[in-house]
Parts: C-alpha cells; structure tokens; sequence
C-alpha cells in the first residue's frame, strides 16, 4: 500500500519499533483468516479460533480525536495502518488546527493508507436536515453505513420512541435506496424503561418498531452493561442472537469493574478490563461484523506504566482484539 514518505519523529518511534514484527506477522494474518472463514461456516468459533475477523477490525475516530485535531488525517491514517487497522469510523470530517480538508481528500488519503471507511456518526439534526448530503459523503468515503451516536429522542416514553423509530424508517429507506445502512449507536439510556410505561424498555420500543431492512444497530458493548447495571433484566448478547443481522456493527469498548461507579464500570483500553468480550463474540455466529474499537477516554488515561497517548492505546487494544480467541 502507498505510504508517505517521512522522517520518523519521536511520537512515532513507539510504532515504528513494532514495523517489522506487523510485517513479519501479515501472511500468518492472512492464512489464518482463510482458516477463520472456513471454520465460520460451520457455526460459532471454537476453541482456539479467532474471534474477530482480522480484516475487519476498526478504530471509532473519536477516540483518538485528540491527533486528528493535532496531526490531521494523513499522520493519524499513517499510525492506524501500521498498527495494523483495517477500517475507520468517522466522528466528523475537521481535523482542527491542522487546517481544512475536504471529504473527497479525505478519501485519498484513505486510500493512500491501505483504509476503508467502515461507518460514520452524525447528529440527529444532520439526518434530519441534511440527509442527502451526509449520505453524499458516505459514498465519497466509500462506506456501506451511516448512522448517528445519539439516543432516538429525549422523549423517553412509549409513543415517543415510536414515532422516533418511524423517522429513522424513514431515513433508512432513504438510505438504502442509495445502497446505504442506516445505524443507531447506543449508550445506556436506551435500556432505561418507558416513564409512561415503566414495565417496557425503550430499547425493545425502538427495536420493534423499526423496520429491519432499513434500521439497523450499531451496538455499543461496553454501554450495554452498563445499560444491564443500571436497568436490569435483560443480557446484551440476547438482542444480537435474537436479530443477527441487525446488527453489522459492534462498538468494542472494554470496561473494568468498578463498584464506586455509578455505572458500574470504568472505561479502559481493551483487554485490561473485564467485561465478558470471550463469552460475547463465541456465542455470536455471523462472521460478517465489523468490530470497532472505541474508547472515550484515551486521549486522557492510561494504564500504568504506560504514558498518556491517546495512539498508544489505539495500537495496545488493536493487538488484544487479535489476541481474542474462542
């Protein structure tokens, strides 16, 4: 894959020491993808198999938004592909005071780097306002989903999640008319129940309601749990074994426990948490998903000894997601 040719700087030094194992390791990665497909159609992975499908495994922009706002694109889309991402997920086309950048250069440089754009988040108001031109820039980028971080109103009862899930029936037929899936991103709130109706989960409202070829969801795993802790009676991984194909994409966001939390866990770089990631990804049998790692916190923790760096998480947790196995 093309590369930009630069002096390596000492923000980067940490990932140039690994170059050459990444490039030792990619026809092992490649075979035993092969291996992975094969072993998928059979059902769940089994003991030893990988869990994650390693061509697929994709970064949440928004994590490492301190870079994009500090290096630009091209230097954050250098570091991602070397550490071995596949595909990327936008949280806005800016990339602050590096300068201005349009979606169609954003794309090149995609490109450039071996990357695919897998999804992107958007407010309410942008589907809602201007719908047709953010699905223009999904299909500048070149990727198959688009959908929005936000809850699908504030109005948390009943009737108001199902006339928002007939909004998002009719954003998403304008979606995939174009080709295009429409997405919601949950947090926990979702998982709250109805106040008019406080035996019914809004979640369940906006998932009934919605039609499933055109409404799809994108869920967040850590914010699931902490969706179970703080309103419980349900197990996230239900919602998936019951509609598989509603879900292309998964937000892999490790979470420790922490009883002093209200929400019953603290964010951390995945693998040095504890939520049941194993269990999870073993019971799901589609191999076709996208994992996406996000974690809010990056650009401001770490786990010790390990210095505060938003890319150093990035490149930690990439390397766990491939560790994973059944």
């Amino acid at each position: 894959m093309a590369r930009s040719a630069r002096t390596p700087s000492s923000k980067s030094l940490e990932f140039d020491r690994r170059a050459f194992l990444k490039t030792v390791t990619a026809s092992t990665v490649a075979v035993s993808a092969g291996a992975a497909l094969t072993a998928a159609a059979a059902g769940p992975a089994h003991a030893g198999g990988r869990l994650l499908p390693p061509g697929k495994i994709g970064i949440q922009l928004y994590s490492i938004r301190d870079k994009v706002n500090s290096l630009g694109f091209r230097a954050v889309f250098e570091e991602l592909a070397q550490m071995g991402y596949a595909e990327v997920e936008f949280a806005g086309y800016t990339q602050g005071g590096v300068g201005p950048i349009t979606v169609p250069e954003i794309r090149r440089l995609l490109d450039d780097n071996g990357l695919r754009a897998v999804g992107s988040h958007v407010t309410i108001n942008g589907l809602r306002n201007n719908l047709d031109a953010e699905l223009d820039n999904a299909e500048i980028l070149g990727m198959r989903h688009i959908g929005t971080p936000q809850a699908p109103t504030d109005v948390n009862t009943v009737d108001g999640y199902r006339a928002a899930a007939e909004e998002f029936n009719a954003w998403g037929e304008v979606a995939a008319a174009r080709g295009l899936k429409l997405y919601q991103h949950n947090h926990a709130g979702e998982f709250a129940f109805a106040q008019d109706q406080p035996q019914v989960r809004l979640y369940d409202v906006f998932l009934e309601n919605t039609d499933p070829r055109a409404v799809f969801l994108e869920m967040d795993i850590y914010w699931a749990f902490v969706g179970r802790h703080l309103y419980p009676g349900f197990e996230p991984i239900d919602y998936v074994t019951a509609h598989p194909r509603r879900y292309p994409l998964f937000h892999v966001k490790d979470g420790d426990t922490n009883p002093s939390n209200p929400n019953g866990y603290d964010i951390i770089e995945f693998g040095a948490g504890d939520l049941p990631y194993q269990e999870f990804f073993s019971t799901i049998r589609a191999r076709g998903f996208h994992p996406i790692w996000e974690q809010d916190n990056a650009g401001s923790t770490a786990v010790p000894p390990h210095p505060v760096n938003s890319l150093g998480n990035a490149e930690r947790s990439y390397d766990a997601m491939v560790r994973l196995r059944g």
